[in-house]
């Protein structure tokens, strides 16, 4: 199913590792250079700018290309209207292919047809079923998962669980009222099973070409569980879907329940975080957590808004301070030191010579001779001529 040589994702894997090996110390760039340039390798761009500019030189060749066809297709008016969609999503389809096909990964070009064929997808479903969203929702669904399950695309790993959230959320809505009171939790449920069933995909993964992906939609679940069945969006689209407004002195059912997971789900994620040393689940805890305080300070403002930044400036600043001075003494587990073993030489040449017998390179090191002379070796052993 993957378009790309496997060998080359290997060699793009190495080259990872070997960058990850040079930041921490284990050996140096002259031999992570060596490591790049001996492994063939794609068209790849690192340089998340450089890549955003090939994306937009792509985009304008996409379109170029697709105005060219609106052209010549103008004389069909009507039923070229209702197709050129799906003739500019096969433009695209074509495009990632050829791309592919000549090593072009995560490069930018490659980026501007794959979004441009899913994008063009969605619009042809929508035009001929009138913007009918389940039906939308579903193809867009399987046509990016098709796109990451051949390109490895990373942003259609995205659009696919936007799209399959998104076809929860309107099959719920067809339910009625019913479907769209009980749609918290629901999406909550959904969450949880998929955020286990990507973690379970991930600790048995044998090819690492899709860590990555999984790793996009395992932290989307994360997302997805704490905005699930947060106060403020529940309430927000109680009142836009239900119609229900909520008047002085009342608030929405099981407001309870919605109030304590604003705040615990925050909290759990921050403990799990650190309990598992997970940095992305660290970044959703403080984003939750800052969503959350903004989430009750959008119904009860008690300070103004000035006082309300410099006190959470401070309260910040010194739950810094102090965290600093808890951790900066460990030795292990969670630290505010440095790794020790960037300046471990021992661990440097033993790393150095690992990665030196592994590709096949010359180590750096230069080994100088004992000061032991040893003799021929002639009958019973090392330094032994025959005789005593």
């Amino acid at each position: 199913m993957i378009v790309y040589d496997k060998n080359l994702l290997d060699n793009l894997s190495f080259v990872e590792e070997a960058k990850s090996l040079q930041s921490a110390g284990f050996i140096s760039k002259e031999q992570k250079d060596l490591i790049k340039k001996e492994l063939p390798a794609f068209k790849r761009q690192s340089n998340i700018l450089v890549r955003l500019g090939f994306f937009l030189l792509g985009a304008f060749l996409y379109i170029s290309i697709c105005g060219v066809i609106s052209l010549v297709g103008l004389s069909g008016e009507r039923i070229f209207f209702e197709i050129c969609c799906y003739i500019f999503a096969v433009v695209g389809f074509a495009g990632a292919e050829f791309l592919a096909n000549q090593n072009y990964y995560e490069h930018g070009l490659d980026d501007a047809f794959i979004l441009g064929a899913l994008l063009n997808v969605g619009f042809a479903i929508g035009i001929t079923t009138e913007g009918h969203e389940i039906v939308i929702a579903f193809f867009v669904a399987i046509a990016s998962f098709m796109m990451y399950k051949r390109y490895l695309h990373l942003m259609s790993m995205l659009i696919f669980c936007i799209s399959v959230s998104a076809l929860l959320f309107y099959g719920m809505f067809e339910f009625g009222a019913i479907g769209k009171a009980i749609l918290p939790f629901v999406a909550m449920l959904f969450a949880i099973g998929f955020y286990f069933f990507t973690k379970k995909t991930i600790n048995k993964l044998t090819e690492s070409y899709h860590y990555k992906g999984l790793l996009w939609a395992n932290t989307f679940c994360l997302i997805l569980f704490y905005l699930s069945c947060n106060y403020l969006v529940v309430r927000e689209l109680s009142a836009e879907l239900l119609g229900n407004e909520v008047l002085p002195g009342q608030d929405i059912p099981f407001s309870y329940f919605f109030y304590a997971f604003t705040f615990i789900v925050p909290a759990i994620y921050f403990v799990q975080a650190i309990r598992a040393k997970d940095r992305i689940m660290l970044w959703i805890s403080f984003l939750a957590i800052a969503f959350s305080i903004y989430t009750i300070r959008f119904y009860y403002s008690v300070l103004p808004i000035e006082v309300a930044l410099t006190l959470g400036g401070m309260v910040l600043f010194t739950i810094a301070y102090f965290s600093i001075r808890k951790l900066k003494n460990n030795e292990v587990g969670v630290t505010f030191k440095p790794d020790r073993i960037n300046n471990s030489n021992a661990l440097l040449n033993a790393e150095a010579l690992i990665v030196a017998s592994t590709f096949g390179l010359k180590p750096e090191a230069k080994i100088t001779e004992s000061p032991m002379e040893f003799g021929g070796g002639g009958f019973s052993g090392g330094g032994s001529d025959g005789s005593f």
